[in-house]
């Protein structure tokens, strides 16, 4: 059986020792069939998706920028997953992006008049 295949089908059945492995630690690149841009990419979107902490950001954001992603691509991205999470899953990610970034959105916006 294919490998993808067999994977899919521990996964649907919650085969534990799948499981298991999936939660003890992140998955390497290695173990995976993407390339260092898109699995930072997808880090970068789920963290989006699942609203996660700033410490989530953090890391996605390092990951990208260690796999060569600029950050207007790391910005894009953010741009990109919008119309699938929704504006205010983007509006509430903008200032941990930016943190992450390096770019304090709240501070920046401090003063303006909205």
């Amino acid at each position: 059986m294919d490998d993808y295949k067999d994977r899919l089908r521990k996964l649907a059945i919650r085969d534990e020792e799948l499981v298991a492995a999936m939660l003890a630690s992140e998955p390497t690149r290695e173990e995976l069939a993407l390339d260092a841009k898109t699995h930072a990419l997808v880090c970068l979107s789920t963290t989006v998706a699942v609203d996660g902490g700033q410490a989530s950001y953090q890391h996605a954001v390092e990951c990208a920028l260690a796999a060569g992603i600029t950050t207007e691509e790391i910005v894009d991205t953010l741009f990109a997953v919008a119309s699938l999470t929704g504006v205010p899953r983007a509006v509430s990610a903008a200032p941990k992006l930016g943190l992450a970034l390096g770019y304090d959105v709240d501070s920046a916006l401090e003063g303006v008049d909205a």
